[in-house]
């Protein structure tokens, strides 16, 4: 059990810290020409076009994504995330063959629990944790705060950014970023954001010197509408990170599961904490 519920946990929480390079697909009714005049204004007005980007991303209400983390744990996952009032998301992550399917509505996270571990939540299909009431997870924070914005600002605020060049993205032109900045650099752009409680910081820091991370490199794909459609993060020997975008505002329903199907976190663990004491 505490396999699996640790990776819903670290899917949940590298969600809230990727799922802010969100964005969407361009549209094809603009001509060629356009699409080069603004390819190349990306090109050469770096900071104007990166506002500009922040501006349009800012409006994002609805995206689908797939992220592909490669590195001491492979893992891919589909994601889906409202992002009007209270942000909401629905995650089903695959690894190691094992599918695990992750909601967060109104700052309360359900974990679907395999069906062997069914058993100790007397059947239930779901898990329930109050992410708000977390200690030291920081994940309400990091959720409220999961706006595409949040990447085109990265760039924005730590210097050195550059333009590597026109590059093509899942068929759609796109004007590639890059900047690689320290790790404490970028942990301290983090906790400016809010996206990092002290506990948060502490333990991403105990991360990265555990791998011997000691930079990390962003880039960014921005197409012809301002809007990002591929994010990427380095991490050295903690691995890299790639999401891309589609579906830029459609439609996306994602609902809390039914009580009746649903237990507590607290009570499950409580269950657990049980069993344990009498075998020992």
């Amino acid at each position: 059990m505490s396999r699996w519920k640790n990776v819903a946990v670290l899917a949940a929480a590298t969600a809230a810290a990727v799922a802010v390079t969100g964005c969407g697909p361009t549209t094809a009714s603009q001509e060629t020409a356009q699409e080069s005049s603004v390819l190349e204004l990306l090109a050469s007005d770096l900071q104007g076009s990166l506002q500009e980007a922040a501006d349009r991303t800012g409006k994002v209400e609805t995206v689908r994504a797939t992220m592909v983390v490669s590195g001491p744990e492979d893992f891919e996952m589909q994601m889906a995330m409202d992002l009007r009032d209270s942000v909401s998301y629905e995650i089903v992550m695959e690894m190691e063959g094992e599918v695990t399917t992750i909601r967060l509505v109104d700052s309360v996270m359900y974990m679907e629990i395999p069906e062997a571990e069914r058993e100790r939540s007397d059947g239930k299909r779901w898990m329930k944790l109050d992410v708000s009431a977390a200690e030291g997870m920081g994940l309400d924070e990091q959720m409220q705060d999961a706006d595409p914005v949040q990447q085109v600002k990265t760039l924005l605020e730590i210097e050195g950014v550059t333009v590597v060049g026109e590059e093509t993205v899942d068929g759609v032109p796109t004007v590639h970023y890059s900047v690689t900045a320290t790790g404490e650099e970028h942990l301290a752009l983090l906790e400016e954001q809010g996206k990092l409680d002290s506990a948060g910081q502490a333990n991403a820091a105990d991360q990265m010197a555990e791998f011997g991370v000691t930079e990390i490199k962003t880039e960014l794909w921005i197409d012809e509408q301002y809007w990002p459609r591929r994010a990427r993060m380095t991490m050295g020997e903690m691995g890299v990170m790639t999401v891309d975008y589609t579906d830029y505002n459609e439609p996306v329903t994602i609902e809390a599961p039914p009580a009746a199907e649903t237990a507590d976190f607290a009570d499950v663990l409580g269950d657990l904490g049980e069993e344990l004491s009498t075998t020992t």
